[in-house]
């Protein structure tokens, strides 16, 4: 594509991105070696007034590799659709300001916005909660607030994880062994005694081999999976929880379920989706800020980046 592209990268705050790891940084490295602008901003400098959906957005000019990897250029309020196109990389938490953030961009959407990934999908892909679409890939899976639903799962499965729907990293997830004496404040503490709903599966042992996270780009699986294993004494395979990631090619059973699954995500503007796999079985679509990017090409050498822009320059045109 020779035409220059204006991109907003709507992002956590610049100065916390790492570029030994951020896929955020990758795309913008890639899009300004291809000489598009690239641009960004946070949440928080979004606002809808009389109709318009504007940003206070700062240009960007992505240095060489080094210490800093920005240097911030021009900054100012503009339309969201005076940008060709706005990628959101927001982090969860999946909280209200992410909701309204959803909300926005998607009026921006109806003045002609083309947002990655899109606003509407984002909402309707819960991260947890979007197997149940595709059960019959997914573990024995329980979504509930009841204790007492929970315990007679945990009885019948006799190993199991317990996760909240609103988290990533690893964070607030539980495994429960089948004798476990602390099941008991385990979900009173992860249900708030009730009150907060979450997603029980029947713990897999093949964790032990890595939490693959399967990257699809336009519906099309990335060749290598990074398989994140757990570190000694841990039972999550989450990079942020400290667990050791491992690129590796994807199995039959892993492009069979990239294969059913990722038409139809792409389908519904989700260009870059994030499968967690375990042995398996699909335990997770990640869509909103999916990484891993820098990990496998430090790897493989293989460049997600590249197959992701060109994607999103195709979607573009």
């Amino acid at each position: 594509m020779s035409s220059e592209v204006s991109a907003l990268f709507i992002v956590d705050p610049l100065d916390d991105l790492k570029e030994s790891k951020d896929s955020s940084i990758a795309m913008m490295r890639e899009m300004a070696r291809r000489g598009h602008q690239v641009w960004g901003c946070e949440i928080g400098a979004l606002a809808w007034f009389d109709g318009v959906v504007q940003a206070q957005a700062t240009r960007l000019e992505i240095l060489p590799q080094g210490a800093q990897w920005f240097a911030r250029m021009e900054t100012g309020r503009r339309p969201l659709e005076g940008f060709d196109v706005v990628l959101m990389r927001k982090d969860p938490p999946f909280d209200l300001e992410y909701l309204v953030a959803t909300y926005l961009l998607e009026a921006a959407v109806r003045r002609g916005a083309r947002v990655f990934n899109d606003p509407r999908a984002l909402r309707d892909h819960n991260e947890k909660f979007a197997i149940a679409e595709f059960a019959h890939y997914a573990p024995p899976t329980l979504v509930t607030r009841d204790p007492e639903a929970i315990r007679a799962f945990h009885a019948e499965q006799r190993e199991i994880v317990v996760k909240p729907l609103d988290g990533m990293g690893g964070r607030g997830v539980f495994r429960l062994t089948e004798r476990d004496p602390n099941l008991g404040v385990i979900l009173e503490t992860a249900t708030a005694n009730g009150q907060r709903t979450v997603m029980a599966q029947r713990f897999i042992p093949e964790i032990a081999s890595g939490d693959k996270r399967i990257l699809l780009v336009g519906g099309r699986p990335v060749p290598y999976a990074l398989a994140r294993t757990p570190r000694q004494g841990e039972s999550r395979g989450n990079l942020a929880a400290g667990g050791i990631g491992r690129a590796q090619p994807l199995s039959e059973r892993d492009r069979a379920i990239a294969a059913a699954l990722g038409p139809a995500l792409a389908d519904r503007g989700l260009l870059l989706v994030g499968l967690d796999v375990i042995g398996d079985f699909l335990t997770e679509i990640n869509v909103t800020s999916p990484t891993c990017f820098v990990e496998i090409r430090r790897e493989t050498g293989f460049n997600v980046a590249v197959m992701f822009v060109e994607a999103l320059e195709r979607q573009i045109q």
